[in-house]
């Protein structure tokens, strides 16, 4: 029987076509169809069958924000005096809020997604990339509610909110904030194919690691060369949600700190690709 299957020449081999570590861009453009589909998949999926629908997208930040304008900012005084306590959390709850749910949910797109990856073939990172821009939409809603908040303190005359010529850094700041998330999001989305215990690890770590994040307090308040500070620095969120009060509220910001930032992204970016592709051959059979 093995000599007889040794004798068999087979007309079709199914393999890959590339390198496991090369990113097919011209396959997942090819793709784009079922890529719009997910990330409209995902959104009906967060506001079907609720009352206040996609209103819950601003509902999240303000309450959070008051309470920590609230708890924080009246009662400890954190916040940054001659600002609104309001939006100075709000400032860095929203771009928070953005980082935290692409990792947490990026991080479940394959496992979410087991029933159609076993079915048919696609490029797996269109999963994970719908996911980031359906994240991204409720992102640029609750920056609006940022927006419409402000400018309610400026005609009522609470609050002479003004934005100057660095307001053209907000693009790169989502650009890199959306690169850092969506890095670390893939890279824990390969290991948990095979490890489900770093999806709950992922959710704790993410909670824990805001009070490590200028979130609410400003950098500002930890001394220059402490212990403490270097290791709030060595965060990555740390240089990004400081810009973001930075671009939004005029604060003053050290951009130094972006070029940390920017580099803990790429490495990011690359060993979450590299770890994806070379374990996604394997994931139908896993998952």
């Amino acid at each position: 029987m093995d000599q007889e299957r040794r004798r068999i020449q087979w007309d079709v081999v199914v393999q890959p076509h590339q390198p496991w570590w090369r990113v097919d861009f011209g396959e997942l453009f090819h793709f784009r169809d079922l890529l719009w589909l997910l990330v409209r998949r995902d959104l009906l999926a967060v506001y079907k069958q609720t009352v206040l629908g996609p209103l819950w997208q601003v509902l999240q930040p303000l309450l959070t924000s008051l309470m920590f304008a609230v708890i924080f900012g009246l009662m400890a005084r954190m916040s940054v005096q001659g600002i609104p306590p309001m939006l100075f959390y709000l400032a860095a709850v929203v771009p928070w809020t953005f980082f935290a749910n692409i990792i947490n949910r990026t991080s479940q797109t394959l496992v979410w997604n087991a029933a159609l990856m076993s079915k048919v073939y696609f490029p797996r990172l269109v999963a994970p990339i719908a996911t980031t821009l359906s994240t991204m939409v409720s992102f640029f809603i609750q920056l609006a509610s940022f927006l419409l908040i402000a400018l309610i303190y400026r005609l009522s005359g609470a609050y002479a909110w003004t934005m100057d010529a660095t307001v053209l850094m907000l693009p790169v700041l989502i650009i890199l904030m959306t690169v850092l998330a969506f890095g670390i999001g893939i890279l824990v989305a390969a290991l948990t194919t095979k490890f489900r215990d770093l999806g709950f690890l992922l959710t704790f770590g993410i909670q824990l690691l805001m009070y490590m994040s200028p979130v609410i307090f400003p950098l500002s308040m930890v001394p220059p060369g402490s212990k403490l500070r270097w290791v709030i620095e060595f965060n990555p969120m740390t240089s990004i949600i400081e810009g973001f009060r930075s671009v939004l509220l005029g604060l003053p910001m050290d951009w130094g700190l972006l070029l940390y930032t920017t580099a803990f992204a790429m490495v990011s970016l690359m060993a979450g690709l590299a770890v994806f592709q070379r374990v996604q051959r394997s994931f139908a059979d896993v998952i």
